[in-house]
């Protein structure tokens, strides 16, 4: 009985990890961690291209909003809320245990070979 119940534990503790890794995921530069981690696991690599691209998008928008803070302030502002948007919906999947791609930029993550 005891090696039974140590099974399921074990089995528990390995599913919370690659929940936390691919939360993580959606975590900006924490991605990095579910990538050294938890990489192999096809779940959380799935999880972690999404997460790339948005990690990669918001470091595009933060190297150039000084050169358009002003101009497209607002819509800076709106492509961040997005990205904020498309991260929660992330976690979301993450905790639902799905593997469905985001909407808008779920297709951008094909281009993350590893």
């Amino acid at each position: 009985m005891e090696n039974q119940n140590n099974g399921t534990s074990q089995a528990s503790h390995n599913h919370e990890n690659k929940t936390l890794m691919g939360i993580l995921c959606y975590l900006g530069p924490l991605v990095i961690i579910s990538y050294l981690v938890a990489k192999e696991d096809p779940f959380v690599k799935f999880h972690i291209k999404q997460g790339l691209v948005l990690f990669v998008i918001d470091v595009i928008l933060w190297a150039l909003m000084p050169m358009f803070m002003w101009p497209l302030y607002t819509l800076v502002r709106l492509i961040n809320l997005a990205l904020l948007v498309l991260a929660i919906i992330g976690i979301v999947n993450v905790v639902q245990k799905k593997q469905t791609p985001l909407p808008v930029i779920g297709g951008l993550s094909r281009y993350f070979k590893f």
